[in-house]
C-alpha cells in the first residue's frame, strides 16, 4: 500500500530578535523536529525519516514557508533512500517541496543526500517562491545507486521564482528511464555522485560573480538575477559533499567580508 503525506513548517520572528515555529506538522514517514541551531538568529528543523521511504508509488511532500524577516535552517538526520518497494509493477514515487520565501526572509535549505536505489522510480520536485529581498540557500544530491548497484530511475527538476519571475528551471534525469547520454561524457562521465548548490542573495544584484571552475568537475555559473549556481559531479558522495561544501564557505564567507547577510 502506498503512502501519502505531507509535512508543513512556518517560520516567523518572534519579537525578541529570533524565529518561531507556529506551524510544524509531521506526516507519515516525514517527522519534523525542532533542534538547537548554531545561528542564533535562526531556527532549525531537522527533518527525520520515520520509516523506510519513499517506496515506488508513494507520494511524499514538504511544505515550507519562511514569512518576512524569519530565518530558518532546515537539515536532515541521514539520507532519503528511493527504494523499489514489493510492488515492480508500483506508480513512480514522488517528493515535492514548496517553499515560500518572505522579505528580509532567509532559509538555508540543507538535506542529506538523495540516494537512488536499483529498481527504484523517483520523481523529485523542488519549488521555491522568493520575494525580491529574499535570501536562499539550497543544496541537493544526487547518489545514484547503493555501493556496487547500478542506480534506479530518477527524475528531478527545480523551479526557482523570485518576485514572480523565473530565476530557475532545470529539469535532470538518471536511470533507466533517462534519454540515452545520461552517462556519457558530456553529462555525468561515468561518476555516481551529482548535485547542485543555489544561493540567491540581493547582494549579487550590485556585485555578480563571474563563471569559473571550481575543480576539474564543478562550475559556478551565475544566473540571470541576484544569484549564482553551483554544479558538481563526483566519484562518490563523499567528495560531492566536500566540493559543495568549499563552495558554500566561499560563497558565504565572501558576502560576510562585504558585511552583508
Amino acid at each position: 500500500m502506498s503512502v501519502r503525506a505531507t509535512a508543513r513548517l512556518r517560520a516567523e520572528p518572534d519579537g525578541r530578535g529570533g524565529t518561531a515555529l507556529p506551524v510544524l506538522e509531521s506526516a507519515g514517514p516525514l517527522a519534523l523536529r525542532r533542534t538547537r541551531s548554531p545561528l542564533p538568529t535562526h531556527a532549525r528543523v531537522t527533518v527525520v525519516g520515520a520509516m523506510s521511504a519513499p517506496l515506488n508509488g508513494d507520494r511524499l511532500a514538504i511544505e515550507a514557508e519562511v514569512a518576512d524577516a524569519a530565518r530558518l535552517t532546515v537539515d536532515a538526520a541521514a539520507a532519503t533512500i528511493a527504494l523499489p518497494g514489493a510492488r515492480p509493477d508500483a506508480a513512480p514515487s514522488t517528493y515535492t517541496v514548496d517553499l515560500r520565501v518572505g522579505e528580509w526572509a532567509t532559509l538555508h535549505w540543507l538535506p542529506e543526500q538523495l540516494v537512488s536505489a536499483h529498481g527504484s522510480n523517483l520523481h523529485q520536485t523542488t519549488r521555491v517562491q522568493l520575494a525580491p529581498t529574499a535570501r536562499l540557500l539550497l543544496r541537493e544530491e544526487q547518489i545514484l545507486g547503493r555501493h556496487g548497484e547500478p542506480t534506479g530511475a530518477l527524475t528531478t527538476r527545480l523551479t526557482v521564482h523570485r518576485a514572480g519571475r523565473p530565476l530557475l528551471d532545470q529539469q535532470l534525469a538518471y536511470g533507466p528511464d533517462a534519454p540515452d547520454g545520461w552517462n556519457g561524457p558530456a553529462v555525468l562521465g561515468g561518476h555516481r555522485a551529482t548535485g547542485q548548490l543555489l544561493l540567491a542573495d540581493p547582494s549579487f544584484e550590485a556585485t555578480p560573480l563571474p563563471a569559473r571552475l571550481l575543480t576539474p568537475t564543478a562550475a559556478l555559473t551565475p544566473l540571470a538575477g541576484p544569484a549564482v549556481l553551483v554544479t558538481a559531479v563526483a566519484e562518490d558522495a563523499r567528495l560531492l559533499r566536500a566540493t559543495l561544501d568549499g563552495a558554500m564557505h566561499e560563497l558565504l564567507d565572501g558576502l560576510k567580508r562585504n558585511k552583508i547577510g
